[in-house]
């Protein structure tokens, strides 16, 4: 195997791999989110030779940006859509057990009841069923089951909760996941295993011979650069962006996606008062308090988007929203001076015949719209696998070869192996590296077995084992670390995607932004000029952020939070 990782070493590596005159790839993946990353990981563990291209950071749209839970979707059983929730719960087992035990993790949920005599056998039915569906083939369900509480034990657990908002309670559990960490880990085990990732790479046009499509050409944002990528099949896994790209080949267009914002609230764990996860009904869908650390996630809307897909904004109006469902049911409610952070994302959902985003379809398709092309759209998260593993097989028989079948149910992720017995000896690892055994273990919670490598930067330089100042769930060692090993090219890679700071402090990441960028100064080669760039965009990008959620309606939200600028290629002159 190669080695994991996706630095600025191994990126230009992949960029002259791939661009070279006489090479052609089997398979070029156009997306780095989840599904697009996915897809690489089937593609390269089945044998063929893989690149992938993503136009921004790895998982900067819906991949980072979502409610971070791997489940089977209470919601669809109502719908009565057995068969994507039993596929959901065997992928949430897989995730928990054998794919990547050191990212997901088992959360309990406290369901409140509000109605007397018929609501709780109704929702013990559906929990009884869910239970039952999430038994994969040779493996647990992986969370314990449900259990009914009375009103008492569930006060007892969420003593938040207004008495007078239930009658009672179902407990369950399912699994959660940092969804940008796990697409970034998902792509350095593609990179382990030969697949070439770039990052910052925008597909511009596609190469034609006749009507076949035989590769594509990229720009490289970071020098302005382009140049082709040959490959026997391209695959477009660009969610929101799919329809985009079906006008970029000129065929006509066989998937329609409707983008569904998704907008979530960051506040301090001390805010609520409960040792487990609350979901709560709302007249559209589903809302959900989900443990985060020493946070809560508090989402989530569900409304049409048709505005800038690359930065969805929140609005002050979807801030009250989640704010006024949540607070029905909390004896302490919260304000907005409560909210630590906002994130909003888009939802790629499959056009259908429905007006409304929440009953459009989270099934995927795959399609084959003329020779070298296939196209990925729909799904949701936790199914990332299947989508990927249907997505090659299209390109399996669009190639003329005999290409093995999918084997990723049995690929752990890097960091899985050995996880488990690292964790067992946590306390000796504390004791070897000097760290606080709970920094060691926030470590095995993030990079599982890759720790090695994170301990090693902090032997080579012992500064980076102190926190950063003004973060302090993080070390100064991990700001690093993204900039070599992950991919992060950039100071909101680093502190929006492989760490949570700007959603997770009030100052949104603008206290820590000096000192993580001149930690990513040496290895990204940046001078001070450019230091001075990555803080400025940062905090501008905060300022529209900031700005934006005041706004009354998306089309204000929009505007304002389009004012904050992209960050300028490295190198290249300002353009504002």
């Amino acid at each position: 195997m190669h080695s994991a990782r996706i630095g600025p070493a191994q990126r230009a590596a992949a960029l002259a791999r791939m661009s070279a005159p006489d090479h052609e790839l089997d398979v070029i993946v156009v997306g780095g989110g989840v599904v697009g990353s996915g897809v690489a990981l089937d593609a390269v563990t089945r044998g063929l030779s893989v690149g992938l291209v993503e136009a921004r950071d790895f998982a900067s749209g819906t991949s980072s940006r979502s409610s971070k839970l791997i489940h089977g979707g209470l919601r669809y059983l109502e719908q009565l859509n057995f068969d994507l929730v039993r596929e959901a719960l065997q992928e949430r087992a897989l995730l928990l057990q054998r794919l990547a035990p050191h990212l997901v993790r088992p959360v309990p949920f406290l369901f409140p009841l509000t109605h007397h005599i018929w609501e709780r056998p109704y929702v013990g039915a559906g929990l009884t069923l869910y239970d039952s569906l999430g038994f994969s083939t040779g493996l647990s369900r992986g969370v314990p089951g449900h259990r009914h509480l009375s009103r008492r034990r569930a006060l007892r657990l969420a003593p938040a909760l207004r008495r007078s908002s239930l009658t009672g309670a179902v407990q369950y559990w399912d699994a959660q996941v940092d969804d940008a960490r796990h697409v970034t880990t998902m792509l350095r085990t593609a990179a382990a295993y030969g697949a070439h990732v770039v990052s910052r790479t925008k597909v511009v046009s596609f190469l034609r011979e006749g009507e076949r499509v035989t590769g594509v050409r990229v720009r490289d944002l970071e020098t302005g650069a382009e140049f082709d990528i040959r490959a026997r099949q391209v695959v477009n896994a660009t969610g929101v962006w799919t329809d985009e790209i079906q006008e970029m080949v000129g065929g006509r267009g066989q998937i329609h996606v409707r983008a569904s914002k998704g907008v979530h609230l960051v506040v301090p764990r001390d805010r609520i008062h409960s040792l487990t996860g609350i979901i709560l009904r709302t007249e559209k869908s589903v809302l959900f308090v989900i443990p985060w650390g020493r946070h809560w996630i508090v989402g989530t809307t569900d409304t049409q988007w048709s505005l800038d897909k690359a930065h969805p904004a929140a609005s002050r109006q979807d801030i009250d929203y989640v704010l006024d469902h949540v607070n029905a049911v909390l004896s302490v409610p919260l304000t907005r001076d409560d909210v630590e952070g906002v994130y909003a994302g888009l939802r790629p959902l499959l056009a259908g015949e429905s007006e409304e985003t929440s009953k459009l379809s989270r099934e995927h398709v795959v399609t084959h719209p003329v020779p070298g092309l296939v196209m990925i759209a729909g799904g949701k998260y936790t199914t990332y696998r299947l989508m990927a593993k249907d997505a090659v097989d299209a390109v399996a028989h669009g190639l003329d070869q005999r290409v093995p079948p999918s084997c990723t149910d049995r690929i752990p992720l890097v960091g899985a192996e050995g996880y488990q017995a690292l964790w067992n000896s946590r306390h000796r690892l504390a004791r070897s590296s000097g760290l606080h055994v709970a920094r060691i273990e926030h470590l095995l919670q993030r990079y599982g077995s890759l720790i090695d490598e994170v301990l090693a930067l902090i032997e080579r330089d012992p500064s980076l084992a102190r926190p950063l100042t003004g973060a302090d769930d993080y070390l100064r060692a991990e700001i690093v670390y993204a900039a070599t090993h992950e991919g992060a090219r950039h100071l909101n890679d680093a502190l929006t995607r492989r760490t949570r700071i700007s959603i997770e402090t009030f100052h949104r990441g603008t206290a820590v932004a000096q000192e993580a960028a001149e930690l990513m100064a040496g290895p990204l080669g940046w001078d001070a000029e450019q230091v001075k760039r990555e803080v400025e965009y940062y905090a501008k990008r905060v300022e529209a952020e900031r700005a934006s959620q005041e706004q009354d309606t998306d089309q204000e939200a929009d505007a304002i939070r389009l004012g904050a600028p992209e960050i300028v290629p490295v190198g290249e002159p300002e353009t504002i």
